[in-house]
């Protein structure tokens, strides 16, 4: 089963030079009664202009991926760790039992396009830890690349169930999905930037997505487009009440 996802289910943020729509994933299927999707509890899509400063704040039981497109910020958090990320410097903040952070974004890098993506752990109370990760290129063209999850030969370590992929399709491209790490597992396909036809029938802009589910289909780039690729184990254990990850409804 494929379901699309379309713009028009997020929701809209906008404060001075922060801006955000928010995909809560789960709210396609209403009979869930989960605004997450098993252990993808949110994404948040965010376009900022370069100075703006997001204060410290706290983060509680999520596991937090900041996956820039374009821009660099400045990281600095309560353990210590101070950082610039940017497109080709990848951040994952387990914020466990407890975590603050600031984030500025620098002049020089531009306005800051990217996503900052919630995952749910495993279990509540875990120890915080910051990781980084330097990406050899900014682009994987046209070939999956591991970007976080739970095993080894990922670079970032996530504390559930869940693994990330990205690629740059290019125009006229084609590619069908990996090999699912796991059993139970299904897919969100997230189109960053581009257009993206799904078996020929079903057309995604930027900022769609779609789950698959027991299927696999073949993915076209009408135009070059960046991708962000998901997998959760649907019956993989996960902590539903992280501070943003967790389950709106609960």
């Amino acid at each position: 089963m494929i379901t699309k996802i379309d713009n028009a289910i997020k929701y809209g943020r906008q404060h001075g030079g922060f801006g955000i729509q928010i995909l809560y994933p789960g709210l396609i299927r209403p009979e869930l009664n989960d605004s997450g999707f098993a252990t993808i509890g949110r994404i948040d899509h965010a376009r900022i202009t370069p100075g703006t400063l997001i204060p410290m704040h706290p983060h509680q039981d999520d596991e937090i991926l900041t996956y820039l497109r374009s821009g660099k910020v400045k990281h600095l958090d309560s353990e210590g760790y101070t950082d610039v990320i940017s497109n080709q410097k990848l951040m994952l903040m387990n914020a466990g039992a407890r975590y603050a952070h600031e984030e500025r974004v620098l002049e020089d890098g531009g306005v800051l396009e990217g996503l900052q993506i919630f995952i749910r752990p495993e279990t509540a109370g875990l120890p915080p830890q910051v990781q980084f990760h330097q990406l050899p290129e900014i682009y994987s063209k046209n070939h999956w690349r591991k970007i976080a999850g739970k095993a080894a030969d990922y670079p970032l370590q996530v504390r559930s169930n869940t693994w990330l992929m990205d690629l740059r399709l290019e125009a006229g491209e084609a590619i069908l999905l990996p090999e699912a790490p796991a059993e139970n597992c299904t897919f969100l396909f997230y189109v960053f930037d581009g257009k993206i036809k799904i078996n020929e029938n079903i057309g995604l802009d930027a900022g769609e997505s779609a789950l698959v589910e027991m299927e696999s289909p073949t993915f076209r780039a009408n135009q070059t487009s960046d991708i962000l690729l998901f997998i959760t184990q649907t019956t993989g254990d996960h902590f539903d009440d992280g501070m943003y990850s967790g389950n709106l409804h609960s």
